[in-house]
């Protein structure tokens, strides 16, 4: 009941401003005569409109680039990328059934691959030869007969001689062969050779040495027979007395000259 100034019931109600009239919220806004509400976007839940959307997107680019940038810092991806390549090339193409016989993989000198004279970085020249023997191994079967061995291949040597600089985007390729072993070792030759005049850029000899197995081991699982190691060439046999000679100097250094 309202009470006048002089404290007498008048019989009204007292009006409240938070007083809630009858269907209606207190706190809810009141809309102009004749508007109309939006519709929600369909499909999406209620405040999941399109520049949330287009929030969440960006923050799901930013995290990728991240994450790769941080893979890129951490690891050499494209030296993984490139083996799964050579792996997958060689394991569709026909099988080489002559462990001897001389294989070519194709190459190309690339942005990566320069140094700051504008040709190939001489290191690529040896990380190149680790794919092209890969590929070899791959083909004629050494690599999957050393896996069911137990056995691992693990270079033990290496000499290259540069004859010829590559230059940015010049085609080459690279000719692997076994030349012989040993009791414990495989003995390579790989050749850059230039597609444009057919000039042996670079040339380079590898030990190839067997882990917890044998090279004729090896052979013998793959060729079901025994093979005869073909004559070492003169500059092999001089390259294996330079490694032999070296092994014999740095072992007398530490102190290991009569130890096995």
């Amino acid at each position: 009941m309202d009470l006048p100034a002089g404290g007498e019931p008048t019989g009204r109600r007292a009006t409240s401003p938070f007083r809630a009239e009858p269907g209606r919220v207190p706190w809810a806004k009141t809309r102009p005569p004749g508007a109309r509400l939006r519709a929600p976007t369909p499909g999406l839940a209620p405040g999941w409109g399109p520049c949330n959307c287009q929030s969440q997107a960006t923050e799901m680019l930013l995290l990728v680039l991240g994450a790769l940038l941080l893979l890129f810092c951490s690891l050499d991806v494209w030296y993984f990328l490139r083996g799964a390549q050579v792996f997958f090339q060689a394991w569709f193409q026909p099988r080489i059934w002559d462990i001897l016989a001389e294989q070519s993989i194709d190459g190309m000198v690339l942005p990566h691959d320069l140094d700051y004279m504008g040709h190939m970085n001489n290191s690529r020249y040896l990380r190149e030869c680790d794919f092209a023997r890969f590929h070899h191994y791959m083909r004629n079967g050494l690599f999957m007969a050393s896996r069911k061995l137990g056995a691992k291949m693990v270079v033990g040597a290496s000499t290259i001689r540069y004859r010829r600089s590559l230059a940015f985007r010049e085609a080459f390729e690279i000719r692997t062969k076994v030349l012989g072993w040993d009791e414990k070792a495989f003995y390579l030759e790989q050749r850059f050779v230039s597609k444009t005049d057919g000039f042996v850029s670079a040339i380079m000899l590898c030990r190839q040495n067997v882990v917890r197995c044998s090279p004729e081991s090896i052979i013998e699982f793959v060729c079901k027979r025994k093979i005869e190691c073909p004559e070492f060439p003169e500059d092999l046999k001089h390259w294996i007395s330079f490694i032999s000679a070296s092994s014999q100097a740095l072992r007398a250094e530490s102190g290991l000259e009569g130890k096995n």
